[in-house]
């Protein structure tokens, strides 16, 4: 988990940060993006993929990541961007804003996926990184949680749709709901699931 932040730090880059992103697939709420820079040799025993994890344990890593990072980013980008700019850009976008609000800026990134973003900083993207990159990882988890949060606030907003349960993601119940009441302010338009009830109203 830690090569290719070794292979940054080998090549003269001092500030590695490992981006991630939570949130591109439900219906609604934002997508959450973070940038985080570890120390080296930092041990975080059970880090890796935030979705591969359980609630517990990503809640008590994102403590630990917290206290013992280098620096941290969130970004975060709302459902009515994501719906017009679309979910990738959007996605896009969160990374962008989580790197910059390193509280010092990186000197390289590692990117969960196959795309960059804009950006000056040299950048490397690694399919499935946040289970091949520690710092990776840890921005999942940052995102992960950050945006389950989120959500849990949400569902006191809007309880009838039991954000708290599904965290916005297209579950069975989730889709019930939205049957049954039609979109709320936070639902994504332009998904579907959604777009076939946006003449009903909560």
């Amino acid at each position: 988990m830690r090569d290719h932040e070794r292979e940054a730090e080998h090549s003269g880059y001092r500030s590695v940060a490992g981006v991630d992103e939570a949130g591109r697939g439900p219906l609604a709420g934002p997508v959450v993006a973070a940038a985080v820079v570890l120390p080296p040799e930092l041990a975080l025993p059970g880090l890796r993929d935030s979705k591969k994890m359980s609630p517990a344990l990503r809640e008590r890593l994102y403590d630990q990541i917290i206290e013992k990072c280098t620096g941290f980013g969130i970004g975060r980008v709302d459902e009515n961007m994501i719906d017009e700019i679309n979910i990738l850009q959007a996605t896009l976008l969160a990374m962008k804003k989580a790197v910059e609000q390193l509280p010092t800026p990186a000197d390289m990134l590692l990117i969960d996926g196959n795309r960059g973003i804009e950006c000056d900083t040299h950048q490397k993207t690694i399919i499935g990184g946040d289970d091949a990159s520690l710092s990776i990882a840890a921005a999942s988890v940052l995102a992960k949680v950050t945006r389950d949060r989120l959500m849990d606030r949400y569902h006191e907003q809007y309880p009838q749709y039991e954000f708290s349960r599904h965290k916005g993601y297209g579950t069975r119940l989730h889709r019930e709901r939205i049957q049954q009441h039609g979109p709320c302010p936070i639902h994504r338009k332009t998904f579907k699931g959604v777009t076939e009830y946006l003449n009903r109203r909560p």
